[in-house]
């Protein structure tokens, strides 16, 4: 079996607005490096050890390849606020509190851009079924104009390239980031090729304030969008219930060609940016779950994404390092490494222990099935059928 595949570029921590901005790329930089540290990463980029990563290096995507996703406008616009941000004036989404403009700008995000068609062009070549990337899962740029700390949608661009594989080629896309995939659904809202499921806390408290059961895609692509708001504190044994009766239902009646997941770790309890319910263990479950969904509907070709994750250093290594596991299809012992902890003590980390350490959410049994009543009413909602 060839070896799956993990996309990374080290030029990617440029994608940085700075130490005060929430998304620190540092999530990605230590997730990469606890894999290492646990030996899943072929050093030589070469191996066929289907136990680990053998490593590509992205290009960053062409301007034909962002324009498929994002307006030619748009695109300048971001082209001149990366060369001259010090005279920048706010507009289509830049330069304001979210997604402030930095040199270099188009860049940092057009190489993510690439590196998720990266990693479905090597899935879809046949020269692995798994391929990861961390570093993308930017999923709130729309076609013109920059949202939630997202200049170009590297999901969208990866599955737009995918659609031009093949007339009849489909795509599921499963976002369990804690915000709405908006700048996805978005992008496929009328495209039958392309489902889009996204379980997210409820937009009456959390940005970007969409993702409502009622959004099901338009036109062609009706029913091609399926959304499921989760109340606050929602719990692990919420997501397994969306997970089991909607996520894998949905998917194998939709019979993808390639799943394309995004696995942003911010419905963590912990989270500094959400209000979920969510523990390092659940997280784990659901991307294993995923990925055993792609193992039974498309063959297992599956592309992992990142995505969001505010506690940058605590939580986001160790899930994201928990996927990668699923992926390579290994155990990991549970102890980390000394030298990752070692480094993420360097960068002002006080660094758990081991990889499940979570105190989990403190919930009471009561609070406990409430979440799990109002969950199931927004299943009820997603999966009801449009009236009229």
């Amino acid at each position: 079996m060839t070896a799956p595949v993990l996309v990374h570029a080290e030029q990617s921590a440029s994608y940085d607005f700075g130490p005060s901005h929430p998304l620190r790329p540092e999530r990605v930089t230590l997730a990469v490096e606890l894999m290492r540290a646990y030996g899943m990463i072929a050093e030589d980029g070469s191996s066929e050890d289907e136990h680990r990563f053998r490593a590509v290096e992205p290009y960053p995507a062409r301007e034909d390849q962002l324009m498929r996703v994002h307006s030619r406008e748009y695109i300048a616009v971001v082209k001149a606020a990366s060369e001259r941000p010090e005279t920048f004036w706010a507009r289509k989404g830049l330069g304001e509190g979210d997604t402030p403009v930095f040199t270099g700008m188009h860049g940092a995000a057009a190489l993510i851009a690439g590196g998720s068609i990266a990693a479905i062009r090597e899935v879809l070549a046949g020269r692995t079924l798994r391929a990861f990337h961390p570093a993308g899962g930017l999923h709130h740029a729309h076609r013109d104009h920059a949202a939630g700390f997202c200049v170009y949608n590297d999901a969208a661009a990866g599955i737009a390239w995918a659609l031009t594989r093949g007339a009849d080629l489909r795509v599921a896309y499963v976002d369990i980031d804690a915000h709405h995939g908006d700048g996805v659904q978005a992008a496929f809202y009328a495209e039958p090729r392309v489902l889009t499921i996204s379980v997210h806390e409820s937009g009456r408290y959390l940005f970007p304030g969409t993702g409502w059961p009622d959004e099901r895609g338009e036109g062609a692509g009706i029913g091609s969008a399926i959304n499921v708001p989760l109340p606050p504190y929602a719990t692990d044994a919420c997501y397994r219930l969306v997970f089991d009766e909607v996520i894998a239902p949905a998917v194998r009646a939709f019979a993808p060609h390639v799943i394309v997941s995004q696995n942003g770790a911010d419905a963590h309890w912990s989270d500094s940016l959400t209000t979920l319910g969510m523990t390092i263990a659940g997280h784990a479950w659901l991307t294993h779950r995923i990925r055993a969904l792609a193992d039974e509907v498309c063959g297992g070709r599956l592309v992992a994404l990142g995505g969001g994750g505010y506690a940058w250093a605590t939580v986001v290594p160790r899930a994201w390092t928990l996927t990668a596991a699923s992926l390579l299809g290994v155990r990991l012992p549970e102890e980390l490494p000394g030298a990752w902890r070692d480094l993420a003590g360097a960068v002002g980390v006080d660094a758990p222990h081991t990889l499940l350490e979570d105190a989990g959410p403190q919930l009471t049994e009561g609070d406990q099935a409430r979440l799990l009543e109002q969950t199931r009413l927004s299943i009820e909602r997603a999966l009801a059928q449009p009236s009229g």
